[in-house]
């Protein structure tokens, strides 16, 4: 692959994407995996890569430059790598990880952290920087949709605060190992009962733990079909998530970074309470800033 000049990977928990970049930016080729941070012991990390990129890295005479973001750098991924403190501009940090293979330079971005109130993201801030890069002016909050939903208020080019949400995570443990499974049909979605539990957790979040429990409550009582329950639940997990970011959506500019239903559901209910936000894609996003960290290692580099 005369044309490759790097390769950019996202590195999440579960699964994994690969892009082939020429000198010019533009995607030569792409792959993607589930093997995710999750499923590699230390050593494992290296091999899967090379796996992966060997028809594009085959015939390079000189270490291709590989840029990586996401859970590859945590803890108990490759290389853990340092958290920058906020505020501060994202993704333009990384380390060089030791590889045995001489065919890639690998650099993994840090995360960003928050110390008061603790919070932490990896992955995230590549998506942001890409925002950052793509509206250099942007000064408003910035919605990323995920198993743990970040909001980020971002000023001047840098993130000022974020705040971290688990109602991904939440709603996955509710509908797959509560006594909610028994009442959940995931594939049956309902906008109307998706609407009327965001609006009801808005209004009145001091009563939807009571609530919760009424979606197994009413099948029994009523013996009536689930259908719909998964979207009531995710209804009263995203307004309660609304309800405690009021203050980041409320007077600001919005932007939600996301391809997935997931995202098109936090749009929709920032649309019930009059809330106009802009829809991004997460690729986009992603290769943006994997783009922009790639430029700091050019400029460090004298390449």
């Amino acid at each position: 692959m005369s044309e490759l000049e790097w390769i950019a990977v996202d590195w999440g928990t579960s699964r994994m994407r690969l892009w082939a970049l020429d000198s010019r930016g533009s995607v030569i080729d792409s792959q993607s995996s589930d093997t995710g941070m999750a499923k590699l012991a230390r050593d494992e990390f290296e091999p899967t890569l090379i796996d992966l990129i060997e028809p594009w890295v085959s015939d390079a005479t000189h270490p291709v430059p590989v840029i990586a973001c996401g859970m590859v750098g945590a803890r108990q991924g490759w290389q853990e790598m340092p958290y920058e403190a906020v505020p501060c501009r994202p993704s333009i940090k990384f380390s060089r990880v030791e590889t045995q293979s001489r065919k890639i330079d690998v650099r993994i971005c840090w995360g960003l952290k928050q110390l008061d109130p603790a919070d932490v993201m990896r992955g995230e801030e590549t998506q942001i920087a890409g925002l950052l890069g793509s509206y250099a002016d942007y000064a408003g909050v910035v919605c990323l949709p995920g198993t743990h939903c970040k909001w980020a208020r971002l000023d001047q080019g840098a993130v000022t605060e974020f705040q971290s949400y688990m109602t991904g995570e939440i709603f996955y443990l509710l509908s797959n190992n509560s006594v909610l499974r028994f009442s959940i049909d995931q594939h049956d979605w309902s906008d109307d009962q998706f609407d009327a539990a965001v609006h009801e957790a808005l209004n009145t979040p001091e009563k939807i733990t009571g609530r919760l429990f009424g979606l197994r409550a009413q099948s029994l009582v009523n013996d009536s079909p689930v259908g719909g329950n998964g979207a009531r639940l995710s209804g009263y997990l995203i307004g309660l998530e609304l309800a405690s970011t009021r203050s980041y959506w409320e007077s600001n500019e919005v932007s939600i970074i996301g391809a997935s239903a997931l995202a098109g559901h936090y749009h929709r209910a920032l649309s019930l309470v009059g809330k106009t936000a802009q829809l991004l894609d997460t690729q986009q996003m992603t290769l943006a800033g994997l783009t922009a960290a790639y430029n700091a290692y050019k400029d460090q580099n004298n390449v």
